[in-house]
């Protein structure tokens, strides 16, 4: 009505300046160029309510039960997802309106997924965007943006005769930025400061609810405003699923693919400790894609082993060293296959000379359980297996190789994670406390111990390294159930 009212008080001023003989060119144009800006604006949605056509409504239904390994970030978003189910017994009871959700996590664990299982679990409209696309050089670009993404959440909601809708908001961290660390582009703090003016406006008994639900994979990055009671009212973590985890998710991945009777998930999930459920979909598919170039019917375990090298370190390369190198390699990836089953017994699930992205050569090593904490012990004798390798060139070659470059950086790494974690003689210590020098003395202190360590491990099986370099060398791979049989041999033997 007032666009009405003001385009009409707008053309009688222009008819009354023509009348009284006033070149109304300029004007005109003024006009024509006005309209053209609200044309772009509102028709072709260059700051439309879509984010640029971007955002997107969900077409195909997600719910709980397709999601696997997260069973406690599920419960616990579920249990935050009841305020809207129930929202008739919160009112009556004065609770005050769930309005955020906040999904924080490594990539690839799910957290979309859980947002649009959220979706159809409270039979809501479904939107999601990214937080880059609120970012603009122009100031009021992103807050303009904001207010529309909440204007079509309540449209999609009335034209789909729906209660609630949600919004969901991807890298919340670009979005939602600690505000002042842009201290050259204010359009980030205004955008910011529109979400947060957006949220405060949400109340219990609108005709349409909306919940905002935000993904990050930094949460220490966001605004302390977003994280304050009544914005984002329940933090849920989204971590790597364990073990368990795992399997299941293998499970649901694999649901639609053929697997062979030796096809062991068990395995798969104890050999990819660390994998996000990303990866594990990678793994099946990549199985499945081994099959069909083989021309397969079914995938096999050998598949899926395959599938996780490759997804850990990438395809195969056709680099070819020379036989010399090759024996280098095969006896430098001997050293560290026998001293890790010699201190972690039943540990190695393979080694290999086969080139794979930036490793020339491998050992795969399996925890026999999930590990989260520690121990020195542990720690030491993980540094002793990356040593191991260098070790062993010099007792079978008399001479190292660049091969172990980053081997030692890992034993340096880990070196001065047992000292700053005050497991080192050193005691309970602060990190900015001790000099270079201090911590480089102490780091070298624990790194020639082991490597003592290793030597006398290695010294009494050179007939080991060379005869299990020699079958690298021959076949390229070696199991870990072959390489314990040879020391057993060589144990009976001596």
């Amino acid at each position: 009505m007032l666009k009405e009212i003001a385009a009409g008080i707008a053309a009688g001023v222009l008819i009354f300046l023509a009348l009284k003989g006033v070149d109304v060119t300029p004007f005109l144009l003024l006009a024509g160029m006005g309209f053209l800006a609200y044309w772009l604006i509102e028709k072709k949605g260059l700051l439309s309510s879509t984010l640029g056509g971007k955002s997107y409504t969900s077409t195909s239904p997600v719910s709980f039960a397709d999601i696997g390994g997260q069973g406690t970030a599920i419960r616990e978003l579920k249990e935050a997802l009841e305020f809207l189910l129930r929202s008739n017994q919160v009112q009556a009871m004065g609770i005050r309106p769930l309005k955020g959700l906040l999904l924080s996590g490594p990539p690839g664990t799910g957290k979309t997924l859980m947002a649009r299982a959220a979706a159809t679990y409270t039979d809501a409209v479904f939107l999601a965007t990214s937080g880059s696309e609120f970012i603009e050089m122009y100031a009021g670009v992103g807050a303009q943006r904001v207010r529309n993404l909440f204007n079509r959440a309540r449209e999609l909601a009335r034209c789909q005769q729906k209660k609630r809708s949600i919004i969901f908001i991807d890298e919340l961290e670009v979005l939602g930025g600690k505000r002042g660390s842009h201290t050259s582009h204010l359009e980030y703090d205004q955008t910011l400061n529109q979400l947060l003016v957006e949220m405060d406006g949400l109340k219990q008994d609108q005709e349409v609810q909306i919940l905002v639900i935000g993904a990050t994979n930094r949460a220490d990055l966001l605004d302390p405003a977003l994280l304050r009671p009544g914005r984002f009212d329940r933090q849920v973590r989204v971590d790597l699923p364990d073990r368990e985890g795992r399997l299941a998710i293998l499970k649901l991945h694999t649901a639609n693919k053929p697997l062979a009777p030796d096809a062991d998930l068990e395995v798969i999930a104890r050999e990819t400790f660390g994998f996000s459920g990303a990866h594990l979909e990678s793994v099946a598919n990549e199985a499945a894609i081994l099959a069909l170039r083989e021309k397969v019917p079914v995938i096999e375990q050998r598949h899926l082993m395959e599938a996780v090298d490759k997804v850990m370190l990438g395809e195969k390369l056709g680099r070819k060293p020379s036989p010399e190198e090759l024996y280098r390699l095969a006896i430098h990836e001997a050293g560290h296959a026998v001293t890790g089953e010699l201190l972690r017994p039943k540990s190695v699930s393979h080694v290999t000379i086969t080139s794979r992205g930036q490793a020339l050569g491998y050992t795969r090593q399996k925890p026999e359980h999930d590990i989260y904490l520690y121990t020195r012990d542990y720690l030491e004798t993980q540094i002793a297996i990356c040593l191991a390798g260098a070790v062993a060139e010099t007792l079978v070659l008399g001479s190292r190789s660049t091969g172990s470059l980053n081997d030692f950086k890992e034993s340096i790494r880990l070196a001065r994670v047992i000292i700053t974690s005050g497991l080192s003689d050193l005691g309970v210590v602060a990190e900015e406390n001790l000099s270079q020098e201090q911590m480089h003395e102490a780091s070298t202190t624990i790194i020639n111990q082991e490597e003592e360590r290793v030597t006398s491990l290695l010294q009494p099986r050179l007939a080991v390294l060379q005869e299990l370099a020699r079958s690298l060398v021959e076949r390229e791979t070696i199991t870990g159930q072959e390489l314990r049989l040879l020391l057993q041999d060589q144990a009976k033997a001596s």
